[in-house]
């Protein structure tokens, strides 16, 4: 898979964004301490920290200084907005090319799921 290249940084954060897409952690809700974090994920804090850092340079986070990281106001509409343009740029070729090599039709997928 493409994402076993990914720094873990990188990893990190997709965790994370894909934590506020699901709704674990909403908008004006804080996030996990760098050290909570890295000690659930089995990580190294200062990996943590630089995920978080890519988040607070997006403008998805809001840092209170002594209290913490909070998930910022528009951050979820920000978050799908990326992940919609990924999966068309990026995972959507691959799966349109697997779909037709195997003969599948989306509406094959939609009766699928029925």
């Amino acid at each position: 898979m493409k994402n076993d290249n990914k720094p873990v940084y990188l990893k990190l954060r997709d965790v994370i964004a894909a934590a506020i897409l699901d709704g674990e952690y909403g908008e004006g809700e804080m996030l996990p301490s760098v050290r909570a974090f890295a000690a659930q994920q089995g990580a190294n804090p200062l990996t943590v920290a630089k995920a978080y850092q890519l988040f607070q340079d997006s403008g998805l986070v809001d840092v209170k200084r002594g209290v913490g990281l909070f998930v910022a106001q528009g951050a979820v509409t920000k978050l799908r907005g990326h992940e919609r343009d990924h999966f068309v740029k990026t995972i959507w070729p691959e799966v349109k090319a697997q779909m037709q090599r195997a003969g599948l039709e989306l509406s094959d997928l939609v009766e699928l799921e029925r």
